[in-house]
């Protein structure tokens, strides 16, 4: 019953296709990928077959058993190396158990496509958000004005240090519990720039309890370069900036300790918290110092804007880098990102409003087959 079938090679692209007639199987490099799989096309709607085996080799003497029970119209063999030519016999089981063979197939190769043709709106995406990011940095190095939205918590930092210095207090700075490689931790040591260069100006000790030593040993050279810029490194002090403890609630008491004794006239608390945010928030509340808070953990958000006088919310701390220091590259990063923000919203309601009357579904250009 088994018809001897011609193989048949067509070289497109890289792509080898093999048709044998017996069993209807197409072995055929899987395009748009990284080279790494062999798509097999079974003749299961047929309804003949019960299931297939699948064997495979770099030889059509070694072939090797890979799947025993593929029930659907189509197997990729995934897990291959690129460039290698391979070879398949596929055996159909039909649904009174008799067993037909194919001939060995191949030699099929393997082979890495450079981009996907089936996701051309990804490329179309990322030239517009690519040109968003060229075009705004190019305006902020012009020196042409970027309109950045006034951000209560970052305006409040010269008041708070100020404030301090009129008490004649310090200031303490907490940096949350997060490692050095976290990006809240990163925005924070940027916000931590601008309050020790104030600290600085004001002539105000900046007291900073670290829970990692990374962190720690950044953030003194972070604080030393700011009173450099302010023309003031007689007044830095490395030993204000200290590690305390690794352990949660170990630092949280800690620095409410530093706090009860200290009585400090301003509380920076800025970078990722959990469970410990209010208990430091509410013992810095009860010694009444002025709290800036700042923190992309959604949880601990309601307790900051709750016990604190400012709040940076999410990517309001993020951007702060950006809101301080003024830097073109940064200021036209931030503001890119909020055109493509605003882009992506309207896409998203085009998508919608193209699936709910029927026209088009948009998001085929970014999915791929």
């Amino acid at each position: 019953m088994f018809m001897g079938g011609a193989i048949k090679y067509t070289a497109m692209i890289g792509l080898l296709l093999v048709a044998l007639i017996s069993l209807n199987v197409h072995v055929y490099d899987t395009p748009n990928d990284d080279g790494t799989s062999i798509t097999i096309e079974l003749p299961w709607k047929t309804g003949e077959y019960k299931s297939f085996e699948i064997y495979r080799g770099t030889s059509p003497d070694n072939l090797k058993l890979v799947q025993d029970f593929v029930i659907g119209p189509v197997y990729k063999d995934r897990g291959l190396k690129p460039g290698r030519e391979y070879y398949y016999k596929i055996v159909g089981i039909k649904k009174d158990g008799t067993r037909e063979e194919s001939e060995v197939i191949g030699p099929v190769k393997t082979v890495a496509t450079w981009f996907n043709k089936n996701r051309w709106g990804i490329l179309i995406a990322i030239f517009i958000l690519g040109g968003l990011f060229v075009y705004f940095i190019e305006q902020a190095r012009k020196g042409k004005g970027l309109f950045i939205r006034k951000i209560s918590g970052l305006e409040a930092i010269d008041d708070a240090v100020g404030r301090a210095a009129e008490l004649g207090k310090p200031i303490v700075y907490i940096p949350g519990l997060l490692g050095i490689n976290s990006i809240p931790t990163i925005a924070s040591l940027s916000i931590l720039r601008r309050v020790a260069k104030k600290a600085a100006e004001y002539e105000v000790d900046l007291i900073m309890p670290n829970a990692d030593p990374m962190v720690m040993t950044t953030a003194q050279e972070v604080v030393k370069e700011a009173y450099l810029d302010a023309g003031r490194p007689d007044l830095y002090n490395a030993n204000n900036i200290f590690y305390l403890t690794s352990d949660q609630f170990g630092y949280t008491a800690g620095v409410d300790g530093i706090l009860m004794r200290e009585k400090p006239g301003a509380v920076f608390l800025q970078g990722y918290f959990y469970a410990e945010s209010l208990i430091l928030a509410e013992t810095a509340y009860s010694i009444g110092a002025i709290q800036i808070a700042g923190t992309t953990s959604t949880t601990q958000l309601p307790f900051f804007v709750a016990a604190c006088d400012y709040t940076l919310i999410g990517e309001e701390m993020l951007a702060a880098s950006a809101y301080l220091s003024k830097d073109p590259v940064i200021l036209g990063s931030l503001k890119a990102e909020d055109y493509a923000k605003a882009l992506i919203i309207v896409f998203l309601v085009v998508a919608i409003l193209f699936k709910f009357v029927g026209l088009f579904d948009l998001a085929k250009l970014l999915i791929a087959k």
